[in-house]
């Protein structure tokens, strides 16, 4: 009876949730290909009373043989263990997460402040709304959502990875005030330097709450002050990864936990890297919205998902949308090569020729496809509560991803192109604005919000914010100034392919990490490479027209200058031919650059290698 609830689980993840099961196989999946297209819905749903009538019918039998044999301990025993076989399927079958609970309509009370929801999907490109005009509609209801709002088309943010660039949005200041550079943050760096958005609308009435997957761990880890989080305790940390324990047996138990024991009492399985939680989060974001309607506080919750992320698995029939059923290589079900960290540095350092692109856009399209329902399901609760005209809604990512676009894939690895891992869409809906959408195309940047967010509730900016208000635009106004994009690249999970051979270099990931505290188990860079990180970012300044790149090389660095208009996916260096544009740009970079604490690792390469050696 056990063998078969595990085949019939197994059977069911391999179709409804497959990246539950390759997020944990140390084994080919195409071997399984034949079986998952023998399976649909309805024939799952036959197995399942297959297996229960046969379960029922041996259960009843062995119950009457003890019976007639007077061997009534043993009935009892066998009675016990076939109550909770059943109890296990029951459970398994039908329990998720959590219920959602109906809505029920709510006034706002006069004269309140307005509650603010954020839904931000993890690396969402900001090419794939349909405002960019991409070839799929994969974003209708975000798409009807920005008819009522501003949809910032060109939003930059300063470090294209998730911490910092969180921290950042976060906080509205740069990596290099708040500290926070890289996804391996320490456990003595987890205290922010500055004041974060949730401690400030903390201060003014609200109460805040955040909901994340495993993406968003840093929300709960980094100390931005909600008063209360719900997802995971950490991910980049050792003690969490041994919990997961080896690969078969965790295979295993993920058939039993994705639901509400295994994120009660399995939560390093129910959190596993790559396994979507779209509609838990959903279901938990709606039933948080009802209960915090009830309370007398205005309200702030944050919703991050990992939809979107890398390696791009989703439910069913999601996975399907733009899929062959016949494809038979090795990223049918999601991005491949992902279950085990030396075959994710090893991808890292492979070129396109290693990779099926088409298959897996195919399904990172599919993934924001779902993103975008699960946006519809939460903002329809929202309206069905009654406090839609009450609530400023903001749609947003942490950064966007490479498909080899400039040589390599992910996210933060490079400034090049036109910043397909840099750029985010964000979409910001006050209903007290106008109802007339626009679209803003010009240079905005994601540490913008928190003075934008301020400035709309009526609430005083902290000093040190390096963002400014954007609520000018929100109101059919123009800004002081154009405003200019900086960008620093991420930690590097192996060597980029393209990399210049003369770049400032250092190990691999796995090389890199460290453990600091043996009893936290957080993962951390170990201290004698952190300045050579530090020295080896590459660095960008963008406006409306020019984008300067700075390199730094083993001696000396290179400035790279490209036409954004003329040349959006910067294949020509006009560095030589507008001396004066590169001239003005260093000097806007220089000083950005000379604002970090660090800034005396760098100065010395930041003298340019003459083009001949260049």
């Amino acid at each position: 009876s056990f063998c078969g609830l595990t085949a019939l689980q197994f059977v069911r993840h391999l179709l409804y949730i497959p990246s539950s099961i390759t997020a944990s196989s140390a084994y080919r999946l195409s071997r399984l290909y034949p079986l998952w297209r023998s399976l649909s819905p309805e024939k799952i749903r036959l197995i399942e009373l297959w297996l229960s009538a046969a379960a029922l019918i041996l259960w009843l039998g062995a119950s009457i043989s003890l019976i007639k044999s007077g061997q009534w301990t043993g009935l009892g025993a066998f009675a016990a263990s076939g109550a909770i076989l059943i109890g296990i399927a029951v459970y398994c079958r039908f329990s998720p997460v959590s219920r959602q609970i109906a809505p029920f309509t709510r006034q706002s009370a006069e004269g309140s402040r307005p509650n603010v929801v954020m839904i931000g999907a993890d690396t969402l490109r900001a090419d794939r709304l349909g405002s960019a005009n991409y070839h799929r509609a994969l974003t209708p209801f975000l798409d009807e959502l920005a008819e009522s709002g501003t949809l910032f088309t060109s939003c930059h943010v300063p470090l294209a990875r998730t911490a910092p660039s969180l921290v950042s949005m976060l906080t509205g200041t740069w990596p290099h005030t708040h500290g926070i550079r890289s996804n391996y943050v320490p456990d003595d760096q987890t205290r922010l330097r500055v004041e974060a958005l949730p401690s400030l609308l903390k201060k003014h009435g609200y109460h805040t709450a955040a909901i994340s997957d495993w993406a968003g761990a840093d929300l709960g880890k980094i100390s931005f002050g909600f008063d209360e989080f719900d997802g995971p305790e950490d991910q980049w940390n050792l003690r969490f990864y041994l919990r997961q324990g080896p690969m078969d047996l965790r295979l295993f138990l993920s058939l039993f936990t994705n639901n509400r024991f295994g994120k009660a009492c399995l939560p390093e399985i129910y959190y596993l890297a790559g396994v979507p939680l779209t509609t838990h989060l959903g279901t938990s974001t709606c039933n948080t919205i009802s209960r915090l309607s009830e309370g007398d506080k205005p309200f702030f919750l944050n919703v991050f998902m990992a939809t979107a992320h890398v390696p791009f698995g989703c439910e069913y029939p999601y996975y399907l949308a733009f899929s062959d059923r016949d494809y038979n290589g090795e990223s049918k079900f999601v991005m491949s090569k992902f279950a085990d960290p030396m075959e994710i540095i090893e991808m890292q350092e492979a070129d396109r020729s290693a990779f099926d692109v088409e298959q897996i856009i195919n399904l990172y399209d599919s993934c924001v496809m779902r993103f975008d329902d699960e946006v519809k399901r939460i903002v329809s609760h929202l309206r069905e509560t009654g406090i839609a005209d009450d609530t400023i809604i903001i749609i947003y990512s942490d950064h966007g991803t490479d498909f080899f676009e400039n040589g390599t894939w992910g996210q933060g690895n490079n400034v090049l192109g036109n910043d397909p891992s840099g750029r985010i869409p964000l979409l910001l809906i006050d209903p007290r604005q106008p109802e007339a959408p626009r679209e803003i195309d010009q240079i905005t940047r994601s540490i913008d919000l928190v003075p934008t967010l301020a400035d709309l509730l009526g609430i005083p900016c902290p000093n040190d914010v390096d963002g400014v208000s954007l609520a000018p635009l929100l109101a059919g106004g123009a800004l002081d100034k154009k405003l200019d994009a900086f960008e620093e690249t991420g930690v590097w999970l192996g060597h980029i392919p393209g990399v210049h051979p003369d770049h400032i270099r250092y190990p691999n990931v796995l090389e890199l990490l460290g453990v600091p505290d043996k009893t936290s188990g957080t993962l951390a860079i170990k201290p004698e490479y952190a300045e050579t990180i530090i020295k080896a970012k590459d660095r960008m300044v963008r406006n409306e027209r020019w984008k300067l790149i700075y390199q730094p090389l083993v001696h000396g660095c290179r400035y790279l200058l490209y036409d954004m208009v003329n040349d959006p996916c910067c294949a020509v260096d006009v560095a030589e031919e507008h001396p004066e544009v590169v001239s003005e740009l260093t000097a806007k970079l220089t000083s950005w650059m000379a604002m970090d604490p660090e800034r005396e690792l760098v100065e010395g390469h930041m003298q340019p290698r003459t083009r001949s050696s260049a």
